[in-house]
C-alpha cells in the first residue's frame, strides 16, 4: 500500500523519516511517496486535504482537525525551541512600538498558519501588518529594509546574529513562562479516512523510525546534508537536538497537556475556532 507523506527538508524532519522512507526499518508493506515543502506550504496542503500523512504547524492543525488525527510519534516540542522576533536595528521587547495599537511596523511572518504567528499574535496582539514569506527569505528581507521585524524559526535561530541582526524576544520563553509547558511547534498528522489498522501502523513504524535514527545518529548524514543545503554540519545537529526529543517519539501526558494548553489558550482568544473533535489518534 503506497501512502503520500509530506515533510519539511529541515534537519529535524529528515532525521526523523530517514529510516522510514529508506527501508531501514521493517514498513510492514507500506510505501510512502514523499514531498518536500516548507511548513506553511504543508499547512496550505494539509487545508486542502491533500496528504495522507503530513507534518504541520499546531497552530493550522486547529483548522484540520475534522480531517486528520494526531499520531503520537513524530511530533516537534520542547523548551528553549521557539520562534525569535528579531530587527536589523536594535529593539527593547517593551518598546512602545510594539504596544502601539494599529502599529504600522512591517513584520515577516513564516506563514499564516504557523504556531509563530499564533505565539506572536499572543504575547503583541497589535502587530498585524504582517507579510507572509518563506522562512528562510526572512533575514535577507530585514537586511535589505523590506520589513522592520522578522519572525524567525528553524535554523534561523542559530544564523541571524552572524548577519548582525538583533533579538527583540524568544516567544519559546514567554510561551514557558505562561503556560510552564513546552511549546508545541509542529505535529504529523493522517488522514481520518483511511483504515484504523494502517493509521496505527503509520504511528508505529514513525516511532520506530525515530528511535532508529536516536540509536544510529549518523546514518542519515548524507540525507540530512543533501536536504540541509549549505548548512554547516554543526548547524545541523544543533538543529536536530534541539526539536528532535522523547516528545518525537511519544508525545505522552506532558506533550498531549501542551498541545490542550495551546488550543485552549487561542480559543479563549479567539484566534482558532471551537474544535469538537478528539484530536488524538
Amino acid at each position: 500500500m503506497k501512502l503520500t507523506l509530506g515533510f519539511s527538508p529541515c534537519p529535524n524532519d529528515t532525521f526523523i523519516f530517514d529510516a522510514l522512507i529508506h527501508h531501514k526499518i521493517d514498513t510492514e508493506g507500506l510505501e510512502f511517496e514523499v514531498t518536500y515543502d516548507d511548513v506553511e506550504t504543508l499547512n496550505q496542503k494539509a487545508l486542502k486535504g491533500q496528504l495522507d500523512i503530513t507534518k504541520l504547524s499546531f497552530h493550522a492543525f486547529a483548522y484540520v482537525a475534522n480531517q486528520y488525527a494526531l499520531l503520537d510519534a513524530g511530533s516537534a516540542l520542547g523548551f528553549g525551541v521557539g520562534p525569535l522576533l528579531i530587527s536589523k536595528n536594535p529593539f527593547d521587547e517593551n518598546d512602545s512600538r510594539l504596544q502601539m495599537p494599529n502599529s504600522e511596523l512591517r513584520i515577516g511572518i513564516p506563514g499564516k498558519y504557523t504556531t509563530a504567528n499564533f505565539l506572536l499574535g499572543i504575547a503583541y496582539p497589535q502587530l498585524q501588518n504582517k507579510q507572509e514569506m518563506v522562512f528562510s527569505e526572512i533575514e535577507s528581507a530585514l537586511l535589505e529594509d523590506k520589513i522592520d521585524l522578522g519572525l524567525i524559526i528553524h535554523e534561523n535561530r542559530f544564523t541571524y546574529q552572524d548577519k548582525g541582526l538583533n533579538k527583540i524576544v524568544d516567544l519559546g520563553d514567554y510561551w514557558e513562562k505562561l503556560t510552564g509547558c513546552a511549546i508545541p511547534l509542529g505535529g504529523i498528522v493522517i488522514n481520518r479516512n483511511l483504515d484504523r489498522e494502517v493509521q496505527l501502523k503509520v504511528n508505529r513504524l514513525i516511532r520506530q523510525s525515530v528511535e532508529f535514527a536516536f540509536a544510529h545518529p549518523k546514518s542519515g548524514i548524507d540525507f540530512i546534508r543533501e536536504h540541509a543545503q549549505a548548512m554547516d554540519e554543526a548547524v545541523m545537529y544543533k538543529h536536530i537536538e534541539l526539536y528532535v526529543n522523547k516528545y518525537s517519539i511519544n508525545l505522552g501526558e506532558e506533550g498531549r497537556k501542551a498541545v490542550d494548553t495551546l488550543f485552549k489558550l487561542a480559543q479563549e482568544r479567539n484566534i482558532i475556532p471551537p474544535i469538537q473533535q478528539n484530536l488524538y489518534l
